[in-house]
Formats: structure tokens, C-alpha cells, sequence
């Protein structure tokens, strides 16, 4: 089988090897792609059982210099639907877009409902609930300000979950960004997720972090 250039020099890395996030960031710019932007990805290892309900890590994050990716939002209302179209949503509706849903359309990133929708939004739950788009009133996609979160989504908001093994995966920017600007980000969800820490979780939190682009190596780096 024949061996990339771009797979041997991966093979050159320090697997065991803890970098500063700083390091490990310029590191993975020499493995980025020339055809396209590159997002930075982040996988955290919590010390929590995410069995238990109380350890359960979930919310949204606003980053301090956004993503870099451009964020289709969908508003589900009937009586703030001019709220949603000054606040730049792109898909706006309320019983005629749920069918559209049920139907198969899903040209969006992220769904906001007004609370009176939700009854009515048990119809395509199915749909959206895998893909991690069904609203909740806990992540602020439930809400009567849809302005609010339609410039939240826009400006860069993230959610963050801690999914099996206790493990939070995270896009945190594009590659274009300043490797300071990266680093902001990293810290800021870093920082999101001790002020979450549940009390019920003994011993050591953070147990692990890495970084990767899209396409690039997994580098370990030292978030202590």
C-alpha cells in the first residue's frame, strides 16, 4: 500500500508528547490543507459519568472570536416572525415550515423555536433530535427572543455535550484564525466547562485534551 508523504510525516510525531496549545497549534498548521480552510477541533476527557443525570454536561457557549463558519438558522414562530427576519434568521415559518420538515427539508444549522411552537414541533422531533437540532429551553433555542438567539447563533455560538466516555468534541475556529485568537477559544470552553464541573464529580476533572483540523493528527496539549 502505498505511504502518503502527508502520513509519513504524521509517522514523525511524538505520540506521548504534551504540547502548549500554542505549540500544538502551530504544529498543525503544517499538516493543513492548501483547498480548503481547516476548522480546529478540540476533544476534552472529563472525569464524569455521564450515566448520571447530575453529570450530564450540556449547554451553549458563545466564543469570544466565533467560529468562522457561516451558520443557517432556522426560527420556528408564528408571532415573531418579523423579529427573526431583522435578526438575520434564513428560515422563518411556523406550522408551514414544520411540514416542510416532516417532509424532508433540512437546508439549516441550528433551530429556535418560540415556546408555543413546541407542542407542535413533537411532529418532526424525530428528525431533528438526532441531528442535534431539536430546541430546548435549557441550550436557549426555546425562547420569546428570537432576536437574541438568532444573533447568538450568528455571531458564533457553540453548543458543547459531553457525549460517551465523558468526552466534549468541539469545532473552536477556522485555521485561517490568528493563533491567538484560536487559543481565546480554546481557553474560553475550557474555562465554560470548570464553571459547569457538577459537584458530584470526585477526583480529577479534566482528565485530557487534544487538538486536530479536519483532516490533520491528534496533538495531546496542557489545558492544566
Amino acid at each position: 500500500m502505498k505511504v502518503t508523504k502527508r502520513k509519513q510525516t504524521w509517522s514523525n510525531l511524538d505520540a506521548k508528547k504534551v504540547y502548549s496549545l500554542t505549540d500544538a497549534i502551530e504544529t498543525l498548521r503544517g499538516f493543513c490543507s492548501s483547498k480548503f480552510d481547516e476548522s480546529l477541533e478540540v476533544a476534552v476527557r472529563l472525569g464524569i459519568d455521564v450515566a448520571k443525570a447530575d453529570q450530564n454536561i450540556r449547554g451553549m457557549l458563545s466564543l469570544p472570536n466565533g467560529t468562522g463558519k457561516k451558520v443557517r438558522v432556522a426560527v420556528f414562530t408564528i408571532n415573531n416572525q418579523e423579529d427573526a427576519k431583522k435578526a438575520g434568521a434564513d428560515v422563518i415559518g411556523g406550522e408551514e415550515l414544520i411540514d416542510k420538515v416532516a417532509g424532508g427539508y433540512m437546508d439549516f444549522d441550528r433551530v429556535i423555536a418560540t415556546p408555543d411552537m413546541m407542542p407542535k414541533m413533537s411532529k418532526v422531533a424525530r428528525v431533528l433530535g438526532p441531528k442535534g437540532l431539536m430546541p430546548n429551553p435549557k441550550l436557549g433555542t426555546v425562547t420569546t427572543n428570537v432576536a437574541e438567539a438568532v444573533a447568538n447563533a450568528k455571531a458564533g455560538q457553540i453548543e458543547y455535550r459531553a457525549e460517551k466516555m465523558g468526552i466534549v468534541h468541539a469545532g473552536v475556529g477556522k485555521m485561517s484564525f490568528a493563533t491567538d485568537k484560536l487559543v481565546e477559544n480554546v481557553n474560553a470552553l475550557i474555562d465554560q466547562l470548570k464553571k459547569v464541573k457538577p459537584a458530584s464529580s470526585k477526583g480529577q476533572y479534566i482528565l485530557g485534551c487534544s487538538v486536530a483540523t479536519t483532516q490533520g493528527p491528534g496533538l495531546k496539549v496542557d489545558v492544566k
